[in-house]
């Protein structure tokens, strides 16, 4: 999945019954869940623009790409 220039990575709890996704190649954790590919796809658009919110709110720029990932 992609969404301004992020990138994440999903995966699907066959026993809880939701999917669960977390942006990839960033130092921060941003994470995000839905029980629909619609609902994934709205929680990972509204993660991001949460992390960009908070992000500028504070005065720093989001993460840069972290190599250890």
């Amino acid at each position: 999945m992609n969404h301004g220039g992020y990138r994440a990575a999903v995966k699907y709890d066959a026993e809880a019954g939701f999917f669960h996704g977390e942006v990839i190649d960033k130092r921060d954790v941003i994470t995000f869940q839905g029980s629909s590919v619609a609902e994934l796809r709205q929680a990972f658009k509204d993660s991001v623009n949460e992390y960009l919110k908070v992000c500028a709110e504070r005065g720093r720029n989001p993460s840069k790409e972290s190599s250890a990932r």
